[in-house]
């Protein structure tokens, strides 16, 4: 591993997500995946951040750690639009009026990630400003039926054929509107350590 002050732990993976799972590749982690099938409810007063914290935190308590040397991350990501969570959508249509939503406006995409031990608890989130383009109703079409973005918090992936076309600018991380804010998950998971 790159960093030695995590070799003394085994770092566990929270969650199924294909592009989780090879960030933490990507940044030389050695992990196992041990994760949870919660239902991702939360109280309907909660906003923001706070819903993402609020399930971050729920995931981190559905998983139980084998021994104190184990460190446990989950994260929930939400994209935040005019004061709605947009979680991921169930059809074709919603995925539609998502992204007619989100076309020609700015929205955010908060990524909450916990870290546990059975010592200690953190929470911490990430906010990246993502600004659309307008988008037609054609190239909404073309994209929801070539990339089928029902896995996808607010039915897009930056990464994809709508990152390339729909995206004006993004203010904050990039990676974070992928699924885990990189760069800020390794300092937190050092601090926790050093803590």
């Amino acid at each position: 591993m790159p960093y030695q002050i995590l070799n003394d732990y085994a770092i566990v993976l929270g969650s199924n997500s294909p592009r989780r799972k090879q960030f933490l590749q990507d940044l030389g982690l050695t992990f196992v995946v041990r994760a949870s099938d919660i239902e991702e409810d939360y109280p309907a007063e909660l906003q923001a951040a706070a819903i993402t914290d609020y399930i971050a935190q729920l995931k981190a308590d559905a998983i139980t750690l084998k021994s104190d040397r184990e460190i446990l991350i989950t994260s929930d990501t939400t994209v935040w639009s005019e004061g709605l969570s947009l979680g991921k959508p169930e059809n074709k249509q919603e995925a539609i009026a998502m992204l007619q939503r989100l076309s020609g406006k700015m929205h955010e995409v908060i990524t909450s990630i916990c870290l546990k031990t059975t010592a200690k608890t953190r929470v911490f989130h990430v906010v990246t400003e993502v600004h659309f383009k307008p988008l037609t109703l054609e190239q909404i079409d073309y994209y929801i039926d070539h990339y089928k973005p029902y896995d996808k918090a607010g039915a897009y992936g930056i990464q994809e054929w709508i990152g390339l076309v729909g995206v004006a600018r993004i203010q904050g991380s990039y990676t974070n509107i992928v699924g885990l804010p990189t760069t800020e998950l390794m300092e937190e998971l050092i601090q926790f350590i050093k803590a």
